[in-house]
């Protein structure tokens, strides 16, 4: 982390510089009359997208929210460990990883043969596989997780708040015009200001407002799927229990009464059950049925029978059916039409499915982490308004990929055991299938296909441990300047900069006339170079591409004062040498980049990285014009 960079001043770090001519808020403070993006819903896809808009006071954001303030309990709680590396870049990983439940091994439980109405442990399985991520998988309150990002927000420049008490009633885009051509309208949902009715122009509109999204609606989009037609419920208890496994993640499948998701949680007595009750009609609703927090102590009680659960208190609880569904389109333009989209929808508001995946919070933030870059590129006018069409395009072949893996994971979950699991002669289909699906469920099968956002495969090669289309995976390195060993992955920020990252060949040192200094030198001084086309006058050089370099030496096998001036800029108002951009293997075992990630030793690489942590190219270190190619293609020149 880096501050001081502007000069020196006393406090968190973590809380910026606020800008000048900032919004006021206050409880009778008037509401902007119009604003470049107007975001439905503080849920989490919400609040994501928010906090990254926050750090842009010239992108006047304003976030909305029905319900009177944050909430305290329930809902979500399974982060993976992709969007553990999404927190990273926000700042709080480290917070979250002290406070939070780490999901190690997943322990399974089935009917015991000797026994089929008691249940007996079948296997366990490592719930990350190795190197799969630095970061772990965990479990948090999602109300906390709202808390982070709102800090984010509250820290950022623009002191971004939501506005809570305000519902989205109607959405409305006038094609004639690019100035704010977005008409919202909103209503007081408190009855504090007796249901009144504002308007708001907008430049672009996010729906984050979930499964019943009046946005979505607005723009004519409609959930397609289906119900497994299956009554579950959920509750946050704390319980005494004889269950041995009752701190570890378990799945548990009994002969004739159904099956328990068992998920401990943060703190080191809550934990969360998921509990299978009863099979529904075709055209019924678990609502239908009546159920209460006893129906599922009971229902628990039966299915992990020899052990019981004395609950001491219920934290919360609710009942749901299962069902998957997705929209045919994540923004407002119609199939055909031939113009740039101006309303999104995000997370529940586009898809839905199970929570017994643990990815439905995750996909949501994902959707806005990949959305907020380029509304940033959009609105700072970097790039052009039809960058914005690759977010529907991207996003719903994921979307797709999680209700297709999600459906069939919820029929498994409740599918009855055989005869051949229950006797031990083949491993049962859960623990297969849990095995199969590790990659998914860590947030890590995104993949991207080609287009202006992710290059060809031609120098793939050169790289192959870091798939173009793929979300970088990070490995150890040593930072030069100062010896300190930490991950690569961990210098990307929230902040809308493509990182470049610049792997140096055997040959290569800090001395001048090697690769890295021929591609440093023309970075920085030819008119073609992405560096000079895309930065603005009077903008520090890394403002946009943000450039590091790593070695295969060790660090003190180099010359610091040898390196070219890119890879040591002066930024910020005072112009301060910044010491952070240089990195060599890691010399203490922690494992070698080059090898673990398959980076060819002999030629060495670059690596484009966007801005929502995904590898956009692999190109070798003499690429110029395709890398120069390639940023044409995404970014306008100044």
């Amino acid at each position: 982390m880096q501050f001081y960079k502007d000069g020196f001043r006393g406090g968190s770090p973590d809380v910026k510089p606020a800008a000048p001519n900032r919004r006021n808020r206050g409880p009778h403070e008037p509401l902007p009359e119009q604003v470049d993006v107007l975001i439905a819903g503080t849920g989490p896809a919400g609040l994501c997208l928010a906090a990254q808009l926050a750090q842009f006071p010239e992108i006047e954001t304003m976030i909305i929210e029905r319900m009177p303030r944050n909430i305290v309990k329930g809902k979500a709680d399974g982060i993976n460990t992709r969007t553990m590396e999404m927190f990273q870049a926000f700042g709080f990983a480290d917070k979250v990883k002290r406070e939070t439940y780490w999901v190690n091994q997943t322990a399974f439980w089935m009917p015991d043969p000797a026994n089929p109405q008691h249940i007996k442990r079948v296997g366990r399985v490592q719930d990350v596989a190795d190197d799969s991520s630095e970061m772990p998988h965990i479990l948090i309150n999602q109300a906390r997780l709202h808390e982070l990002f709102l800090e984010v927000m509250a820290n950022a420049p623009s002191r971004l708040a939501p506005d809570y008490g305000w519902e989205i009633v109607d959405v409305t885009v006038d094609p004639t015009t690019d100035d704010h051509p977005v008409t919202v309208t909103i209503k007081d949902a408190t009855g504090v200001n007796w249901w009144a009715t504002r308007t708001v122009r907008a430049n672009y509109v996010v729906g984050c407002d979930g499964a019943h999204s009046k946005v979505r609606q607005a723009i004519g989009g409609t959930l397609h799927g289906d119900a497994a037609h299956q009554a579950w419920g959920v509750m946050d208890i704390l319980a005494n229990t004889d269950f041995p496994d009752v701190r570890q993640k378990c799945l548990v499948s009994s002969a004739s009464e159904g099956n328990v998701l068992i998920l401990p949680r943060e703190g080191g007595y809550i934990f969360r059950m998921y509990v299978e009750l009863d099979k529904l009609n075709p055209d019924e609703k678990a609502a239908n049925r009546k159920f209460t927090q006893e129906d599922m102590i009971a229902a628990a009680n039966r299915i992990l029978r020899p052990y019981t659960i004395d609950v001491k208190e219920v934290v919360w609880w609710s009942i749901y059916d299962i069902g998957h569904s997705i929209t045919d389109r994540f923004d407002d333009v119609p199939e055909g039409a031939d113009r740039n989209p101006r309303v999104f929808t995000a997370g529940d508001a586009c898809h839905t499915h199970s929570p017994k995946a643990g990815q439905g919070m995750n996909v949501s933030m994902q959707d806005t982490f990949n959305l907020g870059w380029k509304l940033v590129h959009v609105l700072q006018g970097r790039a052009d308004a039809s960058l914005l069409r690759s977010y529907s395009r991207e996003r719903l072949a994921e979307a797709r990929r999680l209700v297709e893996t999600d459906h069939e994971w919820a029929r498994i979950m409740s599918a009855p055991t055989t005869p051949a699991e229950r006797d031990g002669t083949e491993e049962p289909r859960i623990i297969r299938q849990f095995k199969a699906n590790l990659e998914f469920t860590g947030g890590n099968a995104v993949h991207y296909a080609p287009s202006a956002l992710v290059g060809p495969g031609t120098y793939q090669a050169l790289a192959a441990g870091l798939a173009i289309g793929r979300r970088f995976h990070s490995a150890p390195v040593v930072r030069l300047a100062d010896a300190k060993p930490m991950q690569l992955g961990h210098v990307a920020e929230a902040d809308a900069r493509w990182r470049l990252y610049v792997f140096a060949g055997r040959a290569d040192s800090t001395a001048p006339g090697t690769a890295i200094h021929r591609l440093a030198d023309w970075l920085v001084t030819d008119p073609s170079s992405p560096v000079v086309r895309h930065t603005r006058p009077g903008e520090d050089i890394d403002a946009v591409i943000d450039v590091r370099a790593v070695f295969q030496q060790t660090f003190d096998q180099l010359a610091v004062e040898q390196l070219p001036s890119l890879l040591q800029p002066k930024t910020g108002r005072l112009g301060l040498q910044d010491h952070e951009k240089v990195f060599c293997v890691d010399h203490k075992g922690a494992g070698d980049i080059f090898k673990m990630r398959d980076i060819d030793r002999e030629r060495g690489c670059m690596v484009v990285v966007r801005p929502d942590q995904y590898v956009a190219h692999v190109l070798p270190l003499d690429g110029f014009a395709a890398l120069s190619a390639f940023f044409g293609g995404i970014l306008r020149p100044v």
